[in-house]
């Protein structure tokens, strides 16, 4: 099921700070709180839009990124993340397929 542009599995691009990432949860709004968003959303994107949780390669973090900061990749290539393995199963050329125990 796809929430808002991008999906599960989806290799995505950060545009304010350039790095690649694969989505691994969706939520519909914005579900952090509100200390949360003045803190860290400091270009406060809608709260009302689908938000992002990614796993931001080549690191050991992953970030929380609201829609109009994504775009998407077109020559998606994998990424590298030690958590990679809890979520998803392969790298099909495009995307990640989840884990069949996730679905």
């Amino acid at each position: 099921m796809t929430i808002g542009r991008f999906y599960i599995g989806q290799i995505v691009l950060y545009k304010r700070f350039s790095y690649l990432g694969v989505i691994y949860d969706v939520e519909p709004r914005f579900m952090q709180s509100e200390e949360w968003y003045q803190r860290m959303a400091l270009s406060y994107p809608p709260k009302d839009q689908p938000w992002y949780h990614v796993l931001v390669d080549g690191m050991n973090h992953a970030t929380y990124v609201s829609e109009r900061n994504l775009d998407a990749v077109t020559d998606p290539q994998p990424i590298y993340h030690p958590l990679l393995e809890d979520y998803f199963s392969l790298f099909t050329g495009q995307c990640y397929e989840t884990l069949s125990s996730i679905n």
